[in-house]
């Protein structure tokens, strides 16, 4: 056996054992932290919903609109995973795992309204005025050991730019690629090759002429594909639930039932009891909604906003709307589909149908015309919006390790590996940034868990106080050149 698949093998357990029951209890056991400390943010998503639409007055700091790091965050987290994902979960845990994927976002908004108050709180300024925040400044500015806080900074950014190569670039133009190349006419290898190269060229194109732009130029993008995209896939979604309409009730409450009891379903070939349903309920649904990783935040605090609760909640209805509703809509149309058309059942039980993406397409064109089309679009733009998102991830993760000389580079590499993506390359990258993408998850629940008394004092003092038009006049601490901020806060924090 040659180093290569040695190393890969080793790099498969690890993924296997990162993602398993102890990152789960750690993010779920956050997202019930944060709700009780917050005394159950969630219910109050409407007045987050109108806040995200909402133009902030002169007296918010920042350098986007609430809604552009809204969108900027959503063109990453709603992804493949809303679509592939959620057949993960179904396919290796039944149809309860849709349930449990349900749940994670309902408590995983709490997670994410705590996130993104530490990172607006304790966000900075470069020495052009522009804000960076994330698990990286609230970590270091936010801890009573500023050594700790460091060191769990550093590593957080490590692992979010890592990951950004891998999620954020070649799975999503492979996966992109091979939607567009299942429609091209391709007969030989050759042809294909060239096709997926081709692909890989104006991919390239596309995302390189957006992310030069930085943070403001993603941020305006996703302002129009964003809304566009998920409107456009939860009505293709609703369109084809309609189109099963005499199977829905039986779907939900299929879904209801192997969540709550050992139930097998579909005749034994889909999940095999309540813990499979769990276990890979919530581990989908958190990759899913990334509440907890730290990723949303990195852009959140762009924003102008004028205090840190009125983003916190804007940020929290990216949970609901990637996982609470539009997650939940696509394991209701693919259980539904699956009910209504028992072929799909069959090939499950012949082998003939043993992967995600394997039922996701044949439950999608078991409709005709519309499925392949909700399909191929949906995941050309999720994809899209995928890199997008995470280019700006990684953006401020090397921000944070380099200052700006890192920019330009990180920028060519995560072309260059969005390219690679399109001619096949990215298995073992896929495996690398997943565990990476996992650990970003330790550092920021630290964060989280260890603020949470001034995420509870803030938000009584915003949310339920009804101050939440109050402007936060406190002094936002500005960086060196370099972007190496440690010594430059640690220096402002003792001087205060």
């Amino acid at each position: 056996m040659d180093f290569i698949t040695v190393f890969s093998n080793v790099i498969d357990e690890v993924d296997t054992f990162v993602w398993g029951w102890a990152m789960i209890v750690l993010l779920l056991g956050t997202h019930i932290y944060s709700t009780i400390r917050t005394k159950f943010i969630q219910r109050k998503v409407g007045t987050a919903i109108k806040l995200s639409i909402s133009k902030e007055d002169g007296r918010a700091q920042g350098d986007v609109s609430q809604f552009g790091a809204l969108t900027a965050a959503l063109a990453a987290t709603i992804g493949t995973g809303n679509i592939v994902g959620v057949a993960t979960g179904l396919l290796a845990g039944g149809p309860g795992a849709v349930f449990w994927m349900w749940i994670t976002g309902v408590f995983g908004m709490a997670t994410k309204y705590a996130e993104t108050f530490i990172s607006v709180k304790y966000r900075v300024k470069d020495e052009n005025g522009e804000m960076l925040g994330g698990a990286m400044y609230a970590l270091e500015r936010g801890l009573k050991s500023k050594k700790l806080g460091h060191i769990l900074a550093v590593c957080f950014a490590i692992f979010a730019f890592i990951a950004s190569f891998g999620i954020g670039a070649s799975v999503q133009s492979n996966a992109l690629a091979g939607v567009i190349t299942a429609y091209t006419p391709t007969t030989t290898d050759l042809e294909l090759t060239a096709a997926n190269a081709l692909i890989g060229v104006f991919l390239v194109i596309l995302v390189g002429i957006v992310i030069i732009g930085g943070i403001k130029s993603v941020t305006r993008v996703s302002e129009k594909l964003v809304p566009l995209m998920a409107a456009l896939y939860a009505a293709g979604c609703l369109v084809i639930i309609g189109m099963n309409a005499p199977y829905v009730g039986e779907a939900i409450g299929l879904i209801l039932s192997c969540a709550f009891t050992g139930q097998a379903a579909f005749g034994g070939a889909v999940g095999s009891g309540i813990a499979l349903a769990l276990q890979f309920g919530f581990k989908r649904g958190l990759f899913s909604n990334e509440s907890g990783l730290g990723s949303a935040p990195l852009v959140a605090a762009n924003a102008a906003t004028k205090n840190p609760a009125r983003q916190a909640l804007v940020s929290m209805t990216g949970t609901f709307w990637d996982t609470v509703i539009i997650c939940a809509i696509t394991g209701i149309m693919l259980v539904s589909t699956m009910l209504a058309n028992p072929a799909i059942e069959q090939g499950i039980l012949n082998g003939d149908i043993t992967a995600a993406a394997q039922l996701t397409t044949t439950a999608f064109s078991a409709i005709p015309v519309l499925g392949p089309l909700v399909l191929g679009v949906g995941m050309v733009l999720f994809t899209y919006s995928t890199m997008l998102g995470w280019s700006a991830y990684g953006n401020r993760a090397i921000m944070y390790l380099f200052g700006k000389k890192g920019i330009r580079p990180y920028q060519v590499i995560f072309l260059i590996f969005v390219f690679w993506g399109c001619i096949g390359g990215g298995e073992l990258v896929w495996n690398i940034s997943d565990i990476t993408n996992a650990l970003m998850a330790v550092p920021n629940c630290i964060a989280v868990l260890a603020l949470g008394g001034v995420i509870a004092a803030g938000t009584q003092h915003y949310v339920y106080d009804d101050n939440i038009n109050e402007a936060d006049d406190t002094p936002i601490p500005q960086i060196g050149r370099d972007g190496k901020d440690a010594a430059s806060i640690v220096d402002y924090e003792a001087s205060r």
